[in-house]
């Protein structure tokens, strides 16, 4: 076999491996001989060859043999002099749309339905969409790290996936990396063990935009967070962009290094906030548009979505779930899907959202949120160390319960429903003031909610 007819054999992967994996990890190998069987390829690091080994190899070893090669099997040496840079990925035209899964650098793939395009704007993410697409432009670094952070099924992933396919169209000669902190420990751990840390070091620290889900993960692992601390430091230094991602704000991450959280904070941290009506209901249509051709015979009566974005409000996976499964649902009975048969088909899931919250639990949840004990809370004391989370646990409780002003007095020690709306109306005040406040009631309603 000869370069000439190994460069045959490597186009043919592309369809099989795509195109952002070809580039990064196909196209970089150099055929050097063949012997005995053994077919071996230069590659610039140990790291990579170990990678392309594991990820591609039968793939590899399936083309040669196909092309009529004697190769029984592959590997893969560091040139003897010395060790070539890993070669940048080719410049190649823009896709339309995403056809071809991009940032695979380190093993996670992209979703092709996570574009902006199919992302759904509304208040609760309007900040988040707006400082994604800022950075999906890709021409500035405008803040770094972008740090979104949000409740499950809320869009982190969605919008993490769609900068990169963003970055991808816009300029496909960019090394993007996409990637959970999970998988960011395991290369980690590997690169330990196989004591190639330098082609860890280099790998992560050579790209121009590095993009970490689910970040929470990393807490309490601390080689893990030494080694992410400097890779994050490297890179701003470098001014490349960074996104991360987690299920909490950096300071609520509980076993986090506190300089860790600091650069964190350094550039623009989002909240996504759990969907409204609204939202959910413009989800719900986007997705009955994206079904029509699959399930075009199918109909849903009218106030089927509306009802469906009223009761399930706190996880749009949870929602797309429940739209599918009604379609599914109407394919198996063909005919029209009423409200009726909407509530028999997804009796288990209306079930489970129907859990009431009670004055109870929200006063447990108050008092351990504030450190104070619940006797204090519903006590007689009126310093404001324990009248102001009274107060919020009274507007809590009025938000979120069916329970009556005198109700809920009579729960915070028999205080008179006057003290209940003075309380309510005080925190509704403050909240639109005190950012910190608004913050709280947040974190209580979510935690409430989950």
């Amino acid at each position: 076999m000869t370069n000439e007819s190994w460069g045959c054999i490597r186009e043919n992967l592309i369809e099989r491996v795509g195109r952002n994996n070809y580039v990064n990890w196909i196209e970089p190998l150099e055929f050097a001989r063949l012997e005995d069987g053994v077919a071996t390829f230069h590659v610039p690091t140990v790291f990579m060859g170990d990678w392309v080994s594991r990820n591609f190899g039968d793939h590899i070893l399936a083309h040669l043999n196909s092309a009529g090669e004697p190769v029984s099997r592959i590997a893969f040496s560091v040139p003897a002099n010395g060790r070539p840079p890993m070669r940048a990925p080719a410049r190649s035209p823009a896709p339309q749309t995403p056809t071809q899964p991009a940032a695979e650098l380190a093993g996670a793939s992209l979703d092709q339905r996570y574009t902006f395009d199919t992302f759904v704007v509304g208040k609760p993410n309007e900040l988040a969409h707006a400082a994604a697409r800022r950075v999906a432009e890709g021409e500035t670094v405008t803040f770094n790290p972008l740090f979104l952070y949000g409740g499950v099924g809320l869009g982190k992933t969605h919008l993490m996936h769609a900068i990169a396919w963003e970055l991808q169209a816009r300029q496909p000669e960019l090394r993007v990396v996409y990637l959970s902190a999970e998988q960011f420990m395991y290369r980690f751990v590997q690169a330990l063990r196989d004591k190639q840390m330098m082609d860890f070091k280099q790998l992560f620290r050579s790209v121009d935009v590095l993009m970490v889900d689910d970040v929470q993960f990393i807490a309490g692992k601390d080689s893990t967070q030494e080694e992410f601390f400097h890779t994050f430091n490297a890179l701003v230094d470098q001014n490349k962009q960074i996104v991360l991602s987690a299920d909490r704000a950096p300071v609520e991450i509980e076993g986090l290094e506190n300089r860790i959280v600091s650069r964190l904070q350094s550039g623009l941290v989002v909240d996504l906030h759990p969907t409204n009506y609204e939202l959910r209901l413009g989800i719900l249509q986007q997705k009955v548009e994206q079904y029509s051709d699959q399930f075009r015979d199918i109909e849903l009566a009218d106030g089927v979505l509306e009802f469906l974005a009223h009761r399930i409000s706190t996880n749009v996976r949870v929602l797309e779930g429940a739209l599918m499964r009604l379609f599914a649902f109407g394919s198996l009975v063909g005919r029209e899907i009423t409200l009726e048969q909407t509530q028999d088909c997804l009796a288990d899931i209306l079930r489970h959202t129907d859990r009431k919250i009670t004055v109870e639990e929200i006063q447990r949840k108050v008092s351990d949120h504030y450190n104070i004990r619940l006797s204090d809370l519903i006590g007689p004391k009126r310093v404001r160390t324990y009248a102001r989370p009274r107060q919020i646990a009274m507007y809590l409780a009025k938000q979120l319960t069916t329970r009556s002003l005198p109700e809920i007095g009579r729960r915070f020690g028999g205080r008179d429903h006057t003290t209940v709306i003075h309380g309510v109306r005080r925190i509704e005040d403050l909240k639109s003031k005190d950012s910190q406040i608004a913050e709280d009631l947040e974190l209580l309603r979510r935690s409430l909610e989950a």
